[in-house]
C-alpha cells in the first residue's frame, strides 16, 4: 500500500508542468530578438518621407532713415556725407529746401523745405524716420541767438517726440567760461534746447559739445582752411586736460576737434542701439571718434 502510494505521487509529480519553467519560457519568447510579430502578415513599412518646405524670402530690414537739421551748413553736411557713406537713407529739412551744392552727395539726400520756427512744417519731414541729428545754431543778437539755438532746436524735439522717433542727436557747444557772458542768448538757447532734450528723449538724447569745430569751410565760392589752425592746436590742447579746471581762462583752452569726427559720432550716436543717452564732451567725441 505504501509503494503503491509512492508510485502514485512521483507520476503526479512528473506530469504536471514547472510555473517557474513555464514562465522563463513565455518571457523568452515575447522578449526574444528573433520575435518578428509582423513577418507573419507580410507587410513592410515604407520608410518616412519627409519633403523639405519651400525657401520664404525674407526681404532685407530697410535701413534707418535719419532726418538731419541744417543739413546744408558746415557740420550738416558733413553729417549727411557721413550717413550716406554708411548706407543710411538722409533727408534734411531747409528754410529754401535743396540748397545750390553742386556736390555729388546733395543729390542723395531728400531736402525739404520748412522753419524750425513753425512747428507744423517740422511734421511731414519726420514721417518714417527713425533718429534726427540737430546741427542748427547760429549767431546775431541775443534774443535772435536764443531763437536760433534754443526755441528753434525746442521745436524740432517736440515734434520729433510726438512723432514717437526714438534717437534724437544735438550737437551743441562747450562751455568757453567769459566767452559764455559774451555769447548770453548763444548759451542760453544751446543750454534750454539740451534740457528740453532730456526731458523728452531719456533714453534715446545725445547731446554732443564740442569746441573749436575745424575743418575746410566753404563760404560762397570760397574755401577756407580751419585745419591749418585747428589740428596744430588739437594736437598741442588734447593732452592738457587739467589745464581746463583754470578760473576763468581754463574753458578756452578746450581743444579743437574735426568736423568729421562730429559728424562721425553725431550718425553713431543716432543709429547705433547701444550707444548710452548722455552728454559728450571734446574728449568723449574723439574718443568714440577713434574707435572702429
Amino acid at each position: 500500500m505504501r509503494s503503491a502510494l509512492s508510485r502514485l505521487i512521483r507520476s503526479t509529480t512528473s506530469l504536471s508542468p514547472s510555473p517557474h519553467r513555464s514562465c522563463g519560457l513565455t518571457f523568452g519568447k515575447a522578449f526574444s530578438s528573433d520575435a518578428t510579430p509582423r513577418e507573419s502578415s507580410g507587410r513592410v513599412d515604407e520608410p518616412f518621407k519627409v519633403e523639405e518646405a519651400e525657401p520664404v524670402k525674407v526681404p532685407p530690414p530697410s535701413p534707418d532713415k535719419l532726418l538731419v537739421l541744417g543739413g546744408s551748413g558746415f557740420v550738416g553736411s558733413h553729417v549727411c556725407k557721413e550717413a550716406l557713406d554708411k548706407g543710411f537713407l538722409v533727408s534734411s529739412l531747409n528754410r529754401s529746401g535743396k540748397p545750390s551744392i553742386s556736390e555729388s552727395w546733395a543729390d542723395r539726400v531728400t531736402w525739404n523745405q520748412g522753419n524750425l520756427l513753425e512747428p507744423a512744417s517740422l511734421k511731414d519731414a519726420m514721417d518714417g524716420v527713425s533718429a534726427v541729428v540737430s546741427c542748427v545754431g547760429g549767431f546775431g543778437s541775443n534774443s535772435a541767438m536764443y531763437k536760433i539755438n534754443g526755441t528753434a532746436n525746442i521745436n524740432a524735439i517736440r515734434a520729433a517726440a510726438e512723432k514717437g522717433i526714438k534717437r534724437f542727436v544735438y550737437v551743441s557747444a562747450a562751455d568757453f567760461g567769459l566767452v559764455n557772458y559774451l555769447l548770453q542768448g548763444y548759451y542760453e538757447g544751446k543750454r534750454a534746447a539740451e534740457a528740453e532734450l532730456l526731458s523728452k528723449f531719456t533714453y534715446g538724447g545725445v547731446i554732443l559739445r564740442p569746441g573749436f569745430i575745424y575743418g575746410t569751410r566753404q563760404v560762397g565760392r570760397v574755401k577756407i582752411p580751419l585745419g591749418l589752425v585747428g589740428s596744430p592746436m588739437q594736437m598741442v590742447l588734447q593732452n592738457a586736460k587739467p589745464l581746463t579746471r583754470l578760473p576763468l581762462v581754463g574753458p578756452m583752452l578746450t581743444p579743437p576737434v574735426s568736423v568729421t569726427s562730429v559728424a562721425k559720432v553725431a550718425v553713431r550716436a543716432a543709429t547705433d542701439p547701444v550707444f548710452p543717452p548722455s552728454i559728450v564732451d571734446v574728449y568723449g567725441i574723439m574718443r568714440y571718434s577713434d574707435q572702429k
